[in-house]
């Protein structure tokens, strides 16, 4: 691995970077442009105003996995998307004749009433074709900067970003367009394993069509104009179809267009029945940790009013965990004791209670001590034994609430 100067001195050695399509870590350099304006957003109206624009770096990297080219000093914050909406401007009568053969397939995988949602539909002129071609249909577009005449009512626009799992379930679409959209996220990939995670939630199978520009001419060519700012991600054949599949796509199709600069999919997404399990499981334990906050602070707050002197064992870590996470602050708790002689003398992150050596307890008995690594705690309590320390009873956090370690039971 080569560091970013070797890198930047375009010696083509790998670089760590993380591409935005497979999620691939290793890279190699592919184009240099210095630093450049932005290309097709600022719309600057005088020459100062041209001349004085902020050059922003062009550092792209080719993904050796998959064969994705990104610009790996993007910053999503420097481009005014909401300012000036990065519309495609195409009114060429090949690219017309390429967007009605492109309706025609796409029609071929609709049923004879479909709901097709567009997410980035700008205009909404593919959805509109798709309406007058099959007009018995729902056609909903997402687009926070687009501009869409409603018409006739066949179709709706809403002025927002497509949500996949709040979208998923209130229309659930045959097919979920995505054209000219994922080259400009920051994280593709990203964006199509929530819509896969939303499918699995939801227990819907969701066909999804994309189409991005393609670059597999670039290499023959050598052309540079393709790479400038805005346009951050570049996709390939391999670098689509393998987005997908890191996805959990059944891909169906794919295929290319106008003169092969564009490239297009058809995938089949099916719910994942182990993903929705994971989730459930993780949500499940979010919920049940809340709970034990509140539980266990209200146990603190009982010990700290009955006036018994409590300790607690560890102040880093997991026990300077314990500490934040339940408010357990040194004006009520100032007794935190450890074993390791590293520690002590040291002071609790965040809390500050000093750590004191456990031999203190020997000196100053506690009525109850607390051990917040349940794990370590029999091995603890075998120490306090073996160091003839006296205690009443021995408390750990287990299923939401702090038990009496030797009365109650657990699994540790």
């Amino acid at each position: 691995m080569t560091s970013k100067n070797e890198t930047d001195e375009g010696t083509g050695l790998a670089r760590q970077a993380t591409c935005p399509a497979c999620g691939h870590h290793v890279a190699v350099a592919f184009f240099n442009g210095g630093r450049q304006p932005l290309a097709t957003l600022a719309w600057p109206r005088s020459v100062e105003a041209a001349r004085s624009m902020a050059r922003l770096p062009l550092d792209f990297v080719r993904c050796v996995n998959c064969g994705h080219v990104y610009n790996a000093a993007f910053d999503y914050a420097a481009v005014p998307y909401a300012d000036n909406p990065n519309l495609m401007f195409n009114r060429g009568s090949v690219w017309n004749d390429y967007l009605e053969d492109l309706r025609d397939r796409v029609l071929e995988h609709l049923p004879e009433s479909p709901t097709v949602v567009e997410i980035g539909c700008g205009e909404g002129h593919f959805l509109r074709r798709l309406a007058e071609a099959r007009p018995t249909g729902r056609y909903i577009g997402f687009d926070p900067n687009g501009e869409v005449d409603i018409g006739d009512g066949r179709m709706a626009f809403h002025r927002e970003l497509f949500e996949p799992e709040r979208d998923l379930p209130v229309f659930r679409p045959d097919l979920v367009v995505s054209r000219h959209v994922l080259e400009h996220l920051m994280n593709p990939l990203g964006f199509v394993q929530v819509l896969a995670f939303a499918v699995s939630c939801h227990n819907l199978p969701t066909r999804l069509f994309i189409e991005v520009p393609c670059i597999d001419r670039v290499f023959a060519s050598g052309r540079t104009a393709d790479f400038y700012y805005e346009h951050n991600s570049h996709f390939t054949t391999r670098s689509l179809q393998r987005m997908l599949e890191r996805s959990g796509a059944e891909v169906e199709a794919i295929g290319h267009g106008y003169d092969d600069e564009v490239v297009h999919s058809f995938a089949r997404f099916a719910p994942q029945r182990a993903q929705a399990e994971i989730a459930a499981e993780g949500q499940d334990f979010f919920f049940r940790a809340e709970r034990a906050r509140t539980t266990i602070a209200a146990q603190l707050a009982e010990l700290a009013k009955s006036g018994v002197r409590t300790a607690i064992w560890g102040g880093t870590g997991k026990g300077a965990a314990f500490i934040a996470n339940y408010g357990a602050d040194a004006e009520r708790f100032p007794l935190v004791v450890d074993s390791d002689p590293l520690k002590v003398g040291t002071f609790v992150p965040g809390a500050g209670q000093p750590i004191r050596f456990r031999d203190v307890l020997l000196e100053e008995p506690a009525t109850v001590i607390i051990i917040p690594t349940q794990w370590r705690a029999r091995d603890i309590m075998l120490e306090i034994e073996r160091t003839g320390i006296v205690y009443d009873r021995i408390l750990i956090e287990h299923d939401g609430r702090l038990i009496d370690f030797l009365r109650d039971p657990h699994p540790y």
